[in-house]
């Protein structure tokens, strides 16, 4: 164990290499995320409550009374707010406690225990979202794969809404490592020293959180991924999918778009 964290403290990982452990759906962790969905003034899992509704009051007016399907959907947050707007909502999550979850609160939306990137559905929605940059923890290939299953499963006319970060909220990050003992916590019931690294790979605008978790037995390996995206290089990636028409974004609430922002939001339409 120890020439294996050796290992990872002298080396950089392969962008995009998984993790070595579950984490959507492992069991301890699926629990502390999900309460950290359901902390309503908090930005971590889901954004705090009061700006889901702003974005969601905005996503409602963009179609009326429509089908929509939530990528992504953990809990139901967005999903509930979208059914009470007169929506008929499926939502799909990799996550099978926030899967449980999500329909014990509300058994009339359709949810589904599913990896989104096996979406089989033809030309069934108005409306699909994939909120709160979960576009960018994707490696490229998949991303290209998303976005032409999502393009599939709208109809004429639908749209895609979805946020990405932009460079902006990298402008100021730096290459770091950083050392946590816990007697308990977000990572394990049980005493644990968690090993953060922060890791650019610029040349990829693509970013890593690394975290070593180390047990009194084991240690594990956590890879959270990201990238971030300008305007002008969503544009061919949606248009080599089929998206024609573009509306862009400073959020997904649908503030103008500035460029100063630290995400983007996108409206792709399916002619």
């Amino acid at each position: 164990m120890n020439k294996q964290l050796l290992k990872y403290m002298a080396t950089r990982p392969q962008t995009y290499a998984p993790s070595t452990e579950k984490f959507w759906d492992d069991e301890y962790i699926s629990a502390q995320m999900l309460k950290a969905h359901l902390n309503p003034d908090a930005d971590g899992a889901t954004r705090s409550h009061a700006f889901v509704e702003k974005s969601a009051r905005w996503i409602a007016g963009l179609a009326d009374n429509s089908r929509l399907l939530d990528l992504g959907c953990g809990p139901g947050i967005y999903a509930t707010i979208f059914a009470e707007y007169g929506f008929a909502v499926t939502g799909i999550d990799f996550s099978a406690r926030s899967i449980a979850y999500a329909k014990k609160q509300n058994p009339t939306i359709d949810y589904f225990y599913q990896n989104y990137l096996d979406l089989e559905y033809v030309g069934e929605f108005d409306i699909i979202t994939l909120i709160y940059c979960d576009f960018a923890v994707l490696p490229p290939e998949s991303q290209q794969n998303l976005l032409q299953r999502i393009y599939r499963a709208l109809k004429p006319g639908g749209k895609f809404i979805f946020d990405v970060f932009s460079p902006v909220k990298y402008a100021e990050t730096v290459e770091q490592t950083t050392i946590e003992y816990m007697e308990s916590g977000y990572w394990r019931p049980e005493p644990y020293i968690c090993i953060k690294r922060d890791l650019q790979y610029t040349a990829e605008s693509v970013y890593l959180e690394q975290y070593l978790v180390l047990t009194e037995d084991k240690l594990a390996c956590y890879n959270l991924w990201n990238m971030a995206f300008t305007q002008s290089e969503l544009e061919p990636m949606l248009g080599a999918a089929g998206f024609a028409t573009l509306q862009f974004y400073d959020d997904i609430s649908g503030s103008p778009y500035t460029e100063l922002s630290e995400t983007i939001c996108v409206v792709a339409e399916k002619l």
